[in-house]
């Protein structure tokens, strides 16, 4: 059986939001679309707040991950632990609430997610991702997943290209995210797992990165810092649709994705 899964790059604003809630369901009956993985930490700009997550899955997410502003709305906090469908990277400390892994039955597969965040040039406090990503391998050996992907929030590309060979094989797919600018790599890595980059980022088209050009522009120039202030106009929702086999656990196609 071949199933697509659909992985969308950071949320950046309430207009992205919107945007999904008005494309995403049309996207995914027209692409067959059986399980839906956003990352949605830069909703707020830093940060989600639980009704933008609950926005989120109302558009058609069936899971959530986040990443180094994972805690620029705090009041996700209690959220993270009541909601399993949501993902904090699993490297971070122990003592931080959430979790950094589930897995999801969708009757006739059972999808396991995998959230970590990168160390080099983001989160130097972090736990090593690929020791991580090995220790919850062999934990959820048990729970026999028939598909694992991985979200890695990283910043450094050699990072990221080093983790997707690392678990080459080893899980159906592995996307990066953070930089909000989609990379020209997508493919199947030599042993069968699905791989890209960067998904790139779901906002404003005219934009840097989701924020208003000229405040990034002022910002360069040597201006007083601010909160960051989304967009405004037509979004786009960036991505990846993953084609993973049931009889192999792995990857058979990469299809870059851009809705606008």
């Amino acid at each position: 059986m071949l199933v697509n899964l659909l992985a969308l790059g950071d949320v950046t604003s309430d207009s992205a939001i919107a945007h999904l809630r008005r494309h995403l369901p049309s996207y995914k009956k027209l692409k067959n679309v059986a399980f839906t993985v956003i990352n949605g930490e830069n909703a707020s700009g830093t940060g989600l707040t639980p009704a933008q997550a609950e926005e989120l899955f109302a558009a058609g997410a069936d899971v959530l991950t986040l990443g180094n502003h994972t805690w620029g709305k705090m009041n996700i906090r209690d959220y993270l632990e009541e909601n399993r469908y949501i993902l904090r990277p699993a490297n971070f400390s122990p003592r931080c609430p959430g979790r950094g892994w589930g897995v999801y039955d969708c009757g006739r597969f059972s999808v396991a997610v995998i959230n970590l965040i990168g160390r080099c040039d983001l989160d130097w406090k972090a736990a090593d991702p690929f020791g991580t990503a090995d220790r919850i391998l062999e934990e959820m050996a048990k729970d026999r997943p028939t598909f694992t992907v991985v979200d890695f929030h990283a910043s450094a590309t050699s990072e990221k290209l080093a983790l997707g060979y690392y678990l080459d094989g080893r899980v159906s797919a592995l996307w990066g995210t953070h930089t909000h600018v989609p990379t020209a790599d997508a493919c199947v890595n030599p042993k069968g797992t699905g791989y890209i980059t960067d998904l790139g980022m779901t906002g404003p088209i005219a934009s840097v990165l989701g924020v208003r050009i000229e405040q990034s522009i002022e910002s360069f120039l040597g201006g007083l810092p601010g909160r960051y202030q989304s967009a405004d106009g037509p979004c786009k929702a960036q991505g990846c649709l993953f084609t993973l086999d049931s009889a192999t656990g792995l990857c058979t196609a990469v299809e870059p994705v851009d809705i606008r």
